[in-house]
């Protein structure tokens, strides 16, 4: 329970000193917005650390060396516990940004956080604001900022973590219609960390891996229509062989 009791107390702490951040953090936006973005992922990857740290999470990271680096990616990745965000932002590229439910825009200080992280809120109830979200992601990435999705829409709860649930297709017209590679993410052991054991966080070895990524212009027609289930299928592959 101590981990737990630590980790409230450090996102306590975090929030008081939001309340002083992000209006100096706001101030350098209007300025340099780069500089702003860098400065926020600095203190937020910090942040997170600390977090791991305090959790006693351990996490191996497998094929990180597949990541392209000379573009932006889309990471596309399965969902189980809070701590997939928290431990896949601190090892994925700098001014990436995530694609989150839009009920997390009424956060207070945390959205303000999100969205300096190039973050999208995305209603999948809204196909308008949906279609708006998704055009905003294809222009940040064609800037050269890269993204990451969870396209189950949910985190699962399934017992065995390989049982993943239909992957929604229109999320990964960012990838289609930016150009950009998806590089499929298995998090394995995730759910071990604090959702079987609410509400005590415990120490847990985590792993993430990073598959080959994918290039739309290698695809076939078909592989393209259907490109949810062939992402899923190889992330699912991913989790069933992880030591």
């Amino acid at each position: 329970m101590i981990r737990s009791i630590l980790v409230i107390l450090l996102l306590v702490l975090y929030g008081i000193f939001s309340i002083v951040a992000l209006p100096i953090l706001a101030l350098v936006g209007k300025i340099n917005k780069t500089a702003r973005d860098k400065a926020t992922f600095t203190i937020v990857i910090a942040t997170f650390k600390m977090i791991l740290f305090l959790s006693g999470i351990k996490i191996i990271v497998k094929g990180k060396e597949k990541i392209p680096t000379d573009c932006a990616v889309l990471y596309v990745g399965n969902h189980r516990s809070y701590f997939d965000i928290v431990s896949l932002y601190t090892i994925i590229a700098p001014l990436a940004g995530f694609v989150a439910k839009v009920e997390m825009k009424k956060v207070p200080l945390l959205n303000i956080w999100m969205k300096y992280m190039n973050c999208l809120f995305l209603d999948r109830n809204d196909i308008r604001q949906g279609l708006k979200v998704i055009l905003e992601g294809i222009e940040a990435m064609k800037s050269g900022i890269s993204m990451c999705i969870f396209p189950e829409g949910t985190r699962n709860k399934a017992e065995n973590e390989a049982e993943l649930l239909p992957f929604k297709e229109g999320s990964l017209k960012l990838a289609e219609k930016s150009g950009s590679p998806i590089v499929p993410v298995a998090l394995h052991n995730t759910i071990n960390c604090f959702e079987k054991t609410f509400p005590r966080i415990r120490k847990t070895t985590i792993s993430i891996e990073f598959g080959e990524p994918i290039y739309m212009d290698k695809l076939e027609k078909e592989e393209r229509k259907f490109l949810g289930a062939k992402v899923r299928d190889i992330i699912i592959e991913m989790l069933k062989n992880t030591n």
